[in-house]
């Protein structure tokens, strides 16, 4: 049974009606679903499961500590890119050795923090950052565990250029040159543990071809260090694994299309005794959730329907960020008017098109162009479909509007696991003024 279904022509997540969970919370509001974040999860183990992989779940994609908790109920470690994060994951009650560090910019006081608590790797983007993890370590009489992310220069030409993190030029990673260079200067230091190899080349990846090509970089570097006298014993190929937004024009493969011909090459190293890491995000979540929203007011502005709604880019920037689509439908429609596909561009006979938008000062406040919509009225709700991943994390509170709640459907059981802001909320950390 999917997750989000029509029945009779109501939206359904699992066995709640949306609209009468509006009723109680009011919009806008996130909703997930418990058996989606689950299937996609216990989907990847199984897929995997010849390569026995740790999968690192990324926190960034939707980091609300309930559904952290549930994740790694299940087996799954995380993938953290700040303090922030880690301290959420540690919240969760995940275990410090099974998460992973990411990102570019790691400042001091988070990586003393990371080295205090005994992160299971340091995911390194840079030599310097490297010497000041040695230096902090060292300070510590602390060990740390590391490993080098290398930029392989290796991308999917369909990934928007925004989140294309794998080729050359980008932030991301260190020239794939200067790393045997990295270990030789680093391997020998007593408080560093140079174990593994990582690769993150952006996301979404649209089928396996792109981790392949990764792989067969990752696999030379493996030599390379091996014959050099720093070996590695374990190589971690991130994330990007794609999510279905319901564009026909990028099929999304299953689990298995993805795991089939990567076990196949990572076999003989698996075979030799080497681990392997994932670290899935938006494949796990986009799909486990929808925003929520109401439609304030319905105007013509030239020759273009509009439809503002109570939510907008401050609750869901991906459109304005990356020109990203999200199918948008009524909660409530005829039998009849039941959507056949979720693709965001679908023309139906005798719907007209409308702009679906949002309330902030912004003309980029656009949750969707051109969208065959079934007639709408004030007051109507409507959800955004596939939010589940880079919504909720990224929603702000400009133009001073509180942000969303957050609500777990699990079967018939409907929980609050955020709740909506106050104007409270707003003003909180500048009720008190103190000199510096």
């Amino acid at each position: 049974m999917p997750p989000f279904e029509y029945r009779d022509g109501e939206l359904f997540c699992e066995d709640v009606s949306l609209a009468e969970l509006c009723q109680r919370t009011r919009t806008p509001a996130y909703v997930y679903s418990q058996a989606a974040f689950e299937g996609q999860l216990r989907g990847a183990q199984a897929a995997f499961a010849e390569l026995d992989p740790e999968l690192r779940y990324s926190v960034k994609s939707c980091g609300n500590v309930h559904i952290l908790k549930l994740l790694a109920r299940l087996g799954a470690g995380m993938d953290v890119v700040s303090g922030g994060e880690l301290y959420r994951a540690l919240r969760a009650g995940v275990k410090p050795e099974r998460v992973c560090f990411a990102g570019v910019g790691k400042a001091d006081h988070e990586i003393e923090e990371a080295i205090r608590v005994g992160v299971g790797f340091f995911n390194v983007e840079s030599e310097q950052e490297l010497e000041t993890i040695e230096r902090f370590a060292r300070a510590m009489n602390k060990r740390a565990r590391v490993s080098i992310r290398i930029n392989p220069d290796v991308g999917d030409s369909k990934t928007h250029i925004k989140t294309n993190t794998g080729t050359r030029g980008t932030k991301f990673g260190i020239d794939s040159e200067r790393v045997p260079g990295v270990f030789k200067t680093f391997a020998a230091s007593p408080h560093l543990e140079l174990r593994a190899i990582h690769m993150h080349i952006g996301s979404p990846i649209y089928g396996p071809e792109p981790y392949l090509r990764a792989i067969v970089v990752g696999q030379a570097m493996l030599k390379t260090l091996e014959a050099q006298g720093t070996p590695v014993d374990t190589l971690n190929l991130g994330g990007g694994f794609m999510a279905d937004y319901g564009n026909p024009e990028h099929v999304e493969p299953s689990w298995e299309d993805y795991a089939r011909p990567i076990t196949e090459a990572l076999r003989p190293f698996k075979a030799a005794g080497g681990k392997v890491l994932f670290e899935p995000g938006r494949r796990i979540s986009a799909n486990a959730g929808v925003l929520l929203t109401r439609v304030l007011y319905t105007k013509r502005s030239g020759d273009r329907n509009v439809v503002v709604v109570d939510t907008g880019m401050h609750h869901l920037i991906r459109p304005a960020m990356y020109d990203a689509e999200h199918f948008i439908w009524p909660v409530s429609v005829q039998p009849s008017q039941v959507p056949s596909s979720r693709d965001p561009r679908q023309r139906v006979a005798g719907y007209d098109l409308f702009d679906v938008v949002g309330p902030i000062c912004e003309s980029s406040d656009r949750l969707g162009e051109h969208r065959a919509l079934p007639p709408v009225k004030r007051d109507d709700l409507l959800a955004v479909f596939s939010a589940g991943a880079y919504g909720m994390v990224m929603a702000s509170q400009y133009n001073a509007v509180p942000r969303p709640p957050e609500v777990l459907i699990s079967g018939s059981e409907a929980t609050l696991i955020r709740r909506r802001e106050t104007y409270e909320d707003l003003v909180t950390a500048e009720s008190e003024t103190h000199p510096i």
